[in-house]
């Protein structure tokens, strides 16, 4: 009996499993990407996310969901990876992919290069201010989501975002006003 029990728990990970890399694999993937500009990169974070999940499923204590959960992995795996030696002395170029067909070659040019640089200047950004633009704009989560996944109070999310927002804007109106 016990063997039968073990094997249905087993198979019924598995599944969740799936469903979670189905429903959130592509935002997870997003994440980090944002954090670490290398598409190859991130896949392989995202395969140690969902590899984490699986083999802690069974502390998952449901204090929330699996998507906050999920995301929180992800952060922590995206941080390990910047920490790393090798990659802090390495310079990534993202690959230009283009957004509309029915556009210019031109516009979508300068589009990407202007998408590009927003991104390399949130990915300059100090952790604690990244993790909350990234969140906040391209994961859509509000500020209770944010202050659950990071473990922060709202308080402190709010004042994450704005400082944020301020060093963000620096930075590109000083990368503007070189050229």
């Amino acid at each position: 009996m016990f063997i039968q029990e073990s094997i249905d728990v087993e198979i019924t990970n598995e599944v969740l499993l799936n469903q979670l890399m189905l429903k959130y694999g592509a935002e997870l993937k997003r994440i980090a990407y944002l954090y670490v500009n290398d598409q190859i990169e991130c896949e392989d974070i995202i395969q140690e996310v969902f590899i984490t999940f699986y083999k802690n499923m069974a502390k998952f204590r449901h204090e929330a969901s699996y998507k906050t959960w999920l995301i929180r992995i992800t952060i922590n795996k995206c941080k390990d990876h910047r920490k790393r030696w090798s990659i802090k002395n390495l310079i990534y170029k993202p690959e230009i992919h283009p957004l509309n067909t029915s556009q210019s070659s031109e516009n979508m040019f300068i589009q990407q290069q202007h998408s590009n640089e927003i991104i390399e200047q949130i990915a300059s950004l100090s952790g604690k201010y990244k993790e909350v633009l990234i969140l906040y704009y391209y994961q859509e989560m509000n500020m209770r989501e944010i202050g659950e996944v990071l473990n922060i109070s709202i308080n402190t999310v709010k004042s994450r975002l704005l400082r944020g927002k301020e060093a963000l804007q620096s930075k590109l109106e000083r990368g503007t006003n070189l050229e």
